[in-house]
């Protein structure tokens, strides 16, 4: 059974939440602050989290960085915060997926059925599955990047875009494909998303940023991993 932490400050959105989640076959626990959320991702060990980001003690963004110095867990954030600044602030801060409020319930739960999804264990056939080149190393089943001999700390939205890319390396991955398995369905003409990720990520993996070798571009088409 799939275990959810809602971290939501509103008792009848925690509510509704909690009655879809376990109508569902969903666990749920709920925390109505930071501290408690975070307490309780330590003890529970969730397997997805809800967040809000406006909590009564702190800020959704600091939960989050709180949370990445020791758990991968996917996070979907659920707020009212609705601009592209604020969105991107959430996901680089290690959020999964983000969905503003209102929201459509069904969707929602869509969301966090693909979010619990992305931790599924690797099939037997692809556990040593490792990428290298000349100046990385990808374990892709332990989720782990190396650089001159040193972990490369990359966020949860990071790491999804790169594994999409590895695991069809050598071919062409369309933009709309990407953002859709990376972002959802609702995201498919946010270019700008995968222009800021990949940047990211040719900072941290690549020799040369401004001319990779690796996470390469196709203009006007998508990327392609080459190792």
């Amino acid at each position: 059974m799939t275990r959810v932490l809602v971290v939501e400050d509103d008792p009848q959105l925690v509510r509704a939440l909690v009655i879809n989640l376990k109508a569902r076959g969903f666990e749920a626990d709920t925390a109505t602050d930071g501290a408690r959320a975070l307490r309780l991702a330590g003890e529970f060990a969730p397997d997805v989290i809800l967040l809000d980001l406006g909590l009564p003690d702190m800020d959704g963004i600091d939960v989050l960085h709180a949370l990445r110095v020791h758990s991968r867990v996917p996070v979907l954030v659920v707020s009212a915060r609705r601009t592209s600044d604020e969105k991107i602030a959430a996901l680089d801060a290690g959020a999964d997926d983000y969905i503003t409020k209102p929201f459509s319930m069904d969707e929602l739960l869509a969301r966090l059925r693909a979010s619990a999804r992305r931790v599924l264990p690797a099939p037997p056939g692809e556990r040593s599955l490792i990428v290298t080149t000349e100046d990385f190393t990808v374990d892709l089943p332990a989720k782990k990047v190396m650089r001159q001999g040193r972990d490369v700390r990359l966020t949860p939205t990071e790491w999804h875009l790169l594994e999409v890319l590895i695991r069809n390396r050598g071919r062409l991955v369309g933009q709309r494909q990407l953002l859709q398995e990376v972002w959802g369905p609702a995201y498919d003409t946010q270019s700008n998303y995968l222009r800021v990720y990949m940047a990211q990520l040719r900072r941290k993996l690549e020799a040369d940023p401004s001319h990779p070798r690796h996470l390469v571009t196709a203009p006007g088409m998508g990327y392609r991993f080459e190792s």
